[in-house]
């Protein structure tokens, strides 16, 4: 049951160069399954398109440690100033140019019911339309015993910072079919998202839950069941289902970061100085961020995921000809061009950041392999073939720290 173009373009808010949206999906292959091609000349540097998800939630503990974003886009809601002082674990640290910073206070609005934030009367409105009435535990949201909370915690326990998925992510896709007038329609679009086998779907879960997976995604099914059945999908609850369900999730969700010091900082490079003004500001902020590795380590980010129907047609490649970024500070993703792409190109992102991109293609295909079950055959792989199955001492230090650079890589800003 194919979701339409109309369906898959409606979560399109922004295109390159006209009206229109530049791309169109095609089939590639059965290893590839689909992929994204341009219908028209887009030229580098320009953005292909803008998308917002279908849903998106912040990551559990990122949420408990304090890091403060809209429930419904995820945009930052601590001032830059706030934000800088948190992290870097100075309550006193003032910001030159505070004017830079873009978060609006006075637009905040709180769910009247159970107290959740929101950036703006717009955001509170959209959540209420799509999931929020379902979700909502009211004044319970407090209650440890209130079936979402229980859930919740169950999955904190088993899915430990850096975190790459959340169980509300799956929550709020029950919740929106729950609302929906058309649950059809949803659920055709849910379903446009690749499937795994059974054995894949078992590594994926493995992945994120653990060695003992398979105790775990029952108990985290059981409280699923408690707090949100839904008749119009049964089968997501039964233990194949369940196991599918979690499986897109975990293949499909696409990393989402938000700072408000991110977007002042990107203000304050833009602007126009004197020589000496330009060198004392660039050493303030590279002092900040050296005190907030200090304090905080690598967590700089209000982070969570979102199911994008068109960024998840985009393929891999290690010599990408787009890229995907957060420019907006909420969750709406911008995909980027590398370089000129010709009508009728495949427009490619990469899995990975640009220290494992210029890995061996031994250790690119390890990574790619255990998080996300293939094996790449782009055009950068398929010229280093000859190349010898091993890895350096170095790099095998460094395949210890994958998992995190790729949660790093997945919300950048």
């Amino acid at each position: 049951m194919a979701a339409s173009m109309c369906d898959v373009f409606s979560f399109c808010v922004g295109v390159t160069g006209s009206s229109r949206v530049s791309v169109e999906v095609r089939f590639v292959s059965s290893a590839k399954g689909k992929g994204l091609f341009a219908t028209q000349l887009i030229r580098k540097g320009e953005t292909i398109f803008i998308e917002r998800p279908l849903v998106a939630a912040q990551f559990l503990w990122n949420a408990l440690y304090h890091y403060r974003a809209c429930d419904h886009c995820l945009r930052a809601l601590e001032k830059a100033e706030e934000n800088a002082q948190r992290l870097a674990g100075k309550p006193g640290q003032a910001l030159p140019h505070p004017e830079l910073c873009t978060v609006r206070k006075d637009l905040h609005q709180n769910c009247p019911h159970c107290q959740v934030v929101y950036c703006s009367a717009e955001c509170r409105l959209a959540a209420a339309e799509q999931y929020h009435q379902v979700l909502c535990p009211g004044p319970s949201q407090d209650d440890p015993l209130h079936p979402l909370n229980k859930l919740q915690e169950a999955w904190r326990s088993v899915h430990y910072p850096p975190e790459t998925a959340s169980i509300m992510l799956l929550a709020r896709m029950v919740a929106t079919v729950k609302q929906a007038k058309d649950k059809d329609r949803w659920i055709r679009l849910f379903s446009q998202f690749c499937n795994k086998t059974a054995n894949e779907e078992e590594e994926i879960v493995h992945k994120l839950l653990g060695d003992k997976f398979k105790g775990q995604l029952e108990l985290l099914r059981r409280l699923f069941t408690e707090a949100l059945y839904e008749e119009a999908l049964s089968q997501w609850f039964t233990p194949d289902g369940f196991r599918s369900l979690f499986a897109l999730v975990g293949t499909n969700g696409q990393g989402i970061g938000t700072s408000s010091l991110s977007q002042w900082v990107h203000a304050c490079d833009a602007l126009e100085l004197k020589p000496q003004d330009r060198e004392q500001l660039d050493t303030f902020i590279d002092q900040l961020y050296k005190d907030i590795e200090a304090a905080t380590g690598e967590f700089l980010n209000c982070e969570g995921s979102g199911l994008f129907v068109l960024q998840s047609c985009c393929n891999h490649s290690c010599v990408p000809n787009a890229e995907t970024s957060f420019p907006e500070n909420n969750f709406l993703l911008h995909v980027t061009a590398l370089e000129d792409i010709k009508p009728g190109e495949e427009i490619c992102i990469s899995y990975l950041d640009c220290c494992q991109r210029e890995r061996s293609r031994h250790s690119r295909h390890k990574i790619l392999r255990e998080n996300y079950l293939f094996v790449c055959s782009c055009p950068k792989c398929l010229a280093e073939a000859d190349e010898p199955n091993v890895t350096s001492e170095e790099e095998d230090d460094e395949e210890e720290e994958e998992d995190a650079e790729l949660g790093d890589e997945m919300t950048d800003v």
